[in-house]
């Protein structure tokens, strides 16, 4: 029998229709968690409902269709909770295979995640951890930042920390060198050049014998045409140190062995002499083509011997032995130690306290000049005389003059030509060194005396030399051999707080990679002469300008640690073969 909906019951209908339209998410979890505690009360007690029993149907299947509506009720009210779990956790499934499955996926990328986050922090702590260590790209080089403001006269701290030397001799390490009369025979050598010239050969010497297991006799220092100094190897360098510093790594002897009569011939025979080596032979040359002929003749005479040995075409080892030789096993006598160590101590306490102090090495000699076909500022008659100067000394080279402008041109451009006192002086006062700064000059006599210094001396008033800083007494022993003057110029640049160069050469190289090899704390500045000879060239550039240039561009010139590349100059940048990570 179907009943008539009332108008009352109508309306009543419509309103809970439209009340159910507007429930929100919160209300209908709440409706959902009442009509559930409701349900379980309701169907507790099903016999007790008053009105709910049907006519037609017995009592007991009341009960049991009541039982499956009350169980299909409570998983309707289990579903949602349950899908929702199975939501967030989709490896909970019915099905074991695809919550196996899904477990599998899980775990793989859990452990691609703890990956990553492992790969992350290592290369967090290797950089953090990674030596300061300037490197190229190009001609561009790029050194790590650092916090500390930049100072005057020292390097960052940060890059004197992170290497340290490592080319001495190891105490304790049992010698396998054969003896004397055991190994492959005697090489002997003519150092030639000024002092630094020399100090490369012998490094160089040392480093062939090791190659060739040969006996090494102790080199002859050359009389140089330039220097015409005629000091033996004894008059600079201490024998017995050199000798025995070296003792576990190369078999070194003072004089051509006695059972060797002829002593001249080694001088003047071309039997006994290697002239074919070329400049900068690897390792293997010295072995395949002068080998053999120092095993048949006993003893020979390796000449010329100028720049004769690789850097990157050689072991590892024998460049740390090239090391060795240079920065521990050459040492110069006490008496030019000691007054080089008097000379420094001078330049500290020039202004009545303690002060630091720069070393500039001043390269504006006539023959440097005349040499580097260079034009400089001058009057004509300077530029006459140094025209009939060059053709005189370097007629090949001169031949008409006609081409000498443009090469002069070229090479300035190139940054190959000599700074003058004048353009170092600008570079140092944009670079912030006040008038006051103390700077010990070591040149020889300059191209143009005072009116040339002039311009520096105005600027820099606290100029001085040996000459100025000791007296006549004090240097005449030294006067005795050019080399020995030469060494205090060497040793007072090496002790300086700043270093500073003005063109290439062995001088300035062995100084820099030594106080690099020192710890890289001290400065050494190298300009770039290319790029400051076109900033000298433009007429609209402002010192303002100027100043930024040449602060920014030698931020990273001044002797930091500077990784090397293919033919790198192991005397200007020993880090790679001869320093460790400290």
């Amino acid at each position: 029998m179907v009943h008539p909906v009332r108008g009352n019951d109508a309306e009543q209908i419509g309103k809970t229709e439209g009340a159910n339209l507007l429930y929100s998410p919160k209300r209908a979890m709440a409706e959902l968690r009442h009509s559930s505690s409701l349900g379980s009360r309701a169907t507790s007690s099903p016999l007790k409902r008053d009105g709910d029993s049907s006519p037609l149907m017995p009592e007991t299947q009341l009960l049991d269709d009541d039982d499956e509506r009350d169980r299909h009720s409570s998983k309707e009210r289990d579903r949602p909770l349950f899908s929702h779990f199975q939501h967030l956790c989709p490896f909970f499934n019915d099905d074991a295979r695809v919550s196996s499955h899904n477990s599998r996926i899980s775990l793989f990328l859990l452990f691609l995640l703890v990956l990553v986050g492992l790969v992350t922090v290592f290369s967090i702590v290797n950089k953090l951890n990674a030596p300061y260590l300037c490197k190229k790209d190009g001609i561009v080089l790029h050194c790590p930042r650092v916090k500390e403001s930049p100072s005057l006269w020292e390097n960052p701290y940060s890059a004197t920390t992170s290497w340290k030397p490592c080319a001495e001799r190891r105490d304790g390490v049992i010698s396998e060198l054969p003896l004397e009369n055991e190994t492959s025979g005697y090489i002997f050598i003519h150092a030639e050049g000024g002092l630094n010239q020399q100090r490369i050969a012998i490094c160089n010497a040392v480093a062939v014998a090791k190659i060739m297991n040969a006996t090494l006799i102790l080199p002859v220092l050359k009389q140089d045409q330039i220097w015409k100094d005629q000091t033996k190897f004894e008059d600079i360098f201490d024998v017995d140190h050199f000798i025995d510093y070296l003792k576990d790594d190369v078999r070194i002897v003072r004089d051509i062995p006695a059972w060797f009569t002829d002593k001249t011939e080694l001088f003047t025979s071309i039997r006994r002499t290697v002239k074919n080596i070329p400049k900068y032979a690897p390792a293997q040359f010295y072995i395949d083509n002068v080998l053999p002929r120092i095993k048949e003749k006993k003893v020979m005479a390796l000449k010329p011997f100028v720049d004769r040995l690789g850097y990157d075409n050689v072991p590892p080892e024998i460049n740390r032995l090239r090391c060795r030789v240079n920065y521990h096993a050459l040492k110069f006598l006490p008496h030019i130690e000691q007054m080089a160590d008097l000379l420094a101590s001078r330049m500290r306490n020039r202004t009545g306290s303690s002060n630091p102090y720069m070393a500039l090495h001043l390269r504006f000699e006539k023959g440097m000049v005349g040499l580097s076909f260079c034009d400089f500022v001058g009057t004509r008659e300077e530029k006459a005389k140094m025209s009939e100067y060059r053709k005189k000394e370097w007629p090949r080279r001169y031949k008409n003059g006609s081409h000498l402008w443009q090469l002069a041109l070229q090479k300035r451009k190139e940054g190959r030509c000599p700074l003058e006192p004048g353009e170092v002086a600008v570079i140092l006062r944009a670079m912030g060194y006040p008038k006051e700064t103390q700077i010990y000059v070591a040149s020889g006599q300059v191209y143009g005396g005072q009116n040339r210094m002039a311009p520096l001396r105005n600027m820099f008033p606290n100029l001085v030399t040996k000459e100025e800083l000791a007296t006549k007494e004090e240097l005449d022993p030294f006067r005795k051999h050019v080399t020995s003057l030469a060494a205090l110029d060497f040793l007072v640049c090496l002790k300086s707080d700043v270093f500073v160069m003005t063109h290439g050469g062995n001088f300035a190289k062995l100084i820099i990679g030594a106080r690099r090899y020192m710890g890289h704390r001290l400065k050494s500045i190298k300009p770039d002469k290319g790029l400051m000879s076109k900033s000298f060239g433009d007429p609209y550039m402002g010192w303002a300008t100027f100043v930024e240039d040449v602060v920014v561009t030698h931020q990273t010139r001044t002797g930091l640690p500077e990784q090397t590349f293919p033919n790198y100059d192991l005397w200007e940048n020993p880090l790679t073969p001869c320093m460790c990570k400290a």
